[in-house]
Order: structure tokens, then sequence, then C-alpha cells
């Protein structure tokens, strides 16, 4: 960023270029996400001058008046707005068990000002019911442009902004399990065709990670070659299995060269230990292969 450039101008550029890239695919639904940190009014502005050829929705940061409330945004919320409550498993975390979250969903459509311009949103505040004793109680605040009458749709939009942690986990493994900010290429077309490479790399990391807990008993050689999971049995249980085992177990065999300690409280494998086990479960697949060929050769 430029010295003495405001630091929401980065933001309004990406909905900017999401933008223009709504302009060429007219039957697509393109949505900006943004975390707290893209919680800047430049950005909605922005979005309302071009007539918000694309939809936009920000975790928010800030408490800010309301056109013709005397409320701020988000103390002038009460039982009318109120439009369902949702309930779901929140997954273990280091230090804290699973446990089951039931939130009040509220929804309230009003106005924020930007230098005499009047933009319409939706304020959706998710609020945790009857949180443990001693526990922080689970609470997201979103905006967006678009309406949200009925739960279902504060659901759609809630599940807009849940699919951003998925993208970061993405680019926590091009970036710290691929090592792609250490690549010393000398050309653009070589940092692309690194990419390319290693963002199917990260890709298959992630697919992975999701398949084992989502499909645990599916049949491991749908996603791994024979050699690569027989390499793992071999390594981890010192013996040789030539039925495929389910999924998840292959899963957490290879997650434990890379850390995973497979107690009953850890829950299931994150995306440093699996990539840190591939890592390595692929060098055990290589070194039994020599092995092989030279078994051959003798």
């Amino acid at each position: 960023m430029p010295p003495g450039e405001k630091e929401s101008r980065r933001w309004v550029a990406g909905y900017e270029r999401v933008a223009a890239y709504a302009a060429q695919l007219p039957d697509t639904r393109l949505v900006y996400v943004a975390d707290r940190e893209g919680d800047f009014i430049d950005v909605m502005a922005r979005a309302h001058e071009l007539g918000t050829p694309a939809d936009w929705l920000i975790r928010a940061a800030h408490n800010r008046t309301v056109a013709g409330e005397q409320d701020k945004l988000w103390e002038g919320f009460d039982a009318t707005h109120v439009v369902g409550e949702i309930g779901f498993t929140l997954p273990a975390r280091k230090g804290q068990a699973a446990r089951p979250v039931r939130q009040r969903i509220s929804v309230k459509r009003c106005r924020l000002q930007k230098k005499g311009a009047l933009i319409e949103v939706s304020a959706i505040l998710a609020q945790e019911i009857d949180a443990p004793a001693g526990v922080t109680p689970i609470e997201w605040r979103l905006l967006t442009n678009r309406r949200a009458d009925t739960l279902e749709a504060a659901m759609e939009l809630i599940n807009w902004y849940l699919c951003r942690w998925e993208i970061e986990i993405f680019f926590d493994i091009l970036k710290n399990g691929c090592k792609v900010e250490a690549l010393q290429l000398l050309s653009i077309e070589r940092i692309e065709l690194a990419l390319a490479l290693f963002m199917i790399i990260a890709w298959r990391v992630q697919m992975l990670m999701r398949l084992g807990r989502t499909c645990p008993e599916m049949g491991c050689e749908v996603v791994f070659e024979r050699q690569e999971w027989q390499a793992a049995y071999i390594v981890a249980q010192r013996q040789i299995s030539e039925k495929p085992p389910p999924l998840n177990t292959v899963i957490r065999l290879i997650a434990s060269f890379g850390g995973f300690l497979n107690r009953k409280g850890d829950g299931e494998p994150g995306a440093k230990t699996l990539w840190i086990g591939l890592q390595r479960v692929s060098d055990f697949a290589s070194g039994i292969h020599a092995f092989q060929v030279a078994k051959n050769c003798v």
C-alpha cells in the first residue's frame, strides 16, 4: 500500500476487482466476504456508488451510528428483530472440548450514512443462549447489502461467512505447508506455474482433511494410491495389509507422522499435521518402491 494511503483503500480495491468480474459474469453471483479487519464504511459506500454489482458480507468490528435512530447499530436490537434460533456443535479446539451451541438470530434493516449517502444494510446478530459458566458466548455480528427477512435467509448469509474459514485454511496450507512465499523464482511465468502446482497440493490436503471427517468409512483408495496408504500402514503398524482400511483410519495414521497424537480428546487431525504427515508418507512410499526395485534387480 503506498505511503499515506488510507488502510481502507485496499479493501475498496478488493471490492472493485470483484465488481469488475461481476460485469464479466452476469449469470454468476459473486460475493465479497471480509473479516473484522475489513469493516470499513468506505467499502459499503463504494459498492453503493457502483450499484452493488456484487454482494458483500462483512463481519462487523465497529458500533456505528444509524441514520434516524438514537441507539447505536448493535444496541438497537429487541424481540421484534428475532427471526429464530439455530443449534450446532462447536468443534474441539486447543484446550477446549467440543460442545453444543444454541444461538438466537436477529436481523435489522437499517441505514448507514457516508458523506450524505444513505446505505441500506442488514445487520445480523447471532448470540449464544445459555453458554456454559466460564465460557465466552459465541457471537457473530455481520453486515451485508442482502435482505434477510427469514431465518433461512439469515442462515444462508451466515454460511457464506463460515466459508471464509475454509479459504483461510487453504491459504495457510499454501503459505506455510507449501511455503510458496519462500520461492526464489525470477519470472512471473515460473511463479504462475509453481502456484498452479502448489494450489492443487493445498486443495488435496484440505479435501483429505474434510473427507476424513465427513466420510470416515469411505474406502481410502478413492483418494489414495495403494502404495501411499500401504506405506503409511507398514511404517505405523509394522505389518502389511492387502485390504484397504477406512479413509479416517488412514488419515489418522498419516497425521500421526505429522504430530497428531490421536488421543481421546484430540478430535480430528488438522491441516498442519496432515500436510507434514503426507510429506513423510511420500518419502516412505519412495523408499519402499526403491527397495522393491533393488530387490528385483538382484
